[in-house]
């Protein structure tokens, strides 16, 4: 399944803030996460997210450090701050309604089917 790039954007900011809640992590880290919570369907690449880490570092939202662990190489850990927790909260919210209303319009809509084609008179 293909998904569209704005559904991507949208959603890039929240996936990584609620990944970076449950604990620190680093870039290939979290690339994996978002292949592995998603099923495969979401494979980012790393020109997606370095550039929204550093967007969100800049932000407050989340504050990086260089560690080399034991045997390993040195890598970028990036922490969530009490600022992003506040904006995947608020990110939440959003979602929800947004999730909420998609919701209700799916049951409306439920004879046409995800899969059906809109009938073009012309």
């Amino acid at each position: 399944m293909h998904i569209a790039k704005d559904l991507v954007a949208a959603s890039a900011t929240p996936l990584v803030l609620g990944i970076l809640a449950e604990e620190e992590s680093y870039g290939y880290a979290i690339l994996k996460a978002i292949a592995e919570r998603s099923g495969g369907r979401l494979e980012w690449t790393e020109g997606l997210l370095y550039p929204l880490l550093h967007r969100l570092e800049r932000l407050g939202h989340v504050e990086a450090s260089w560690r080399t662990p034991e045997g390993g190489r040195r890598r970028k850990y990036y922490a969530i701050t009490p600022s992003g927790r506040r904006e995947l909260a608020e990110q939440r919210k959003q979602w929800d309604a947004v999730t909420e209303a998609l919701q209700d319009i799916w049951k409306a809509t439920r004879s046409i089917g995800p899969t059906a084609s809109p009938v073009l008179e012309g």
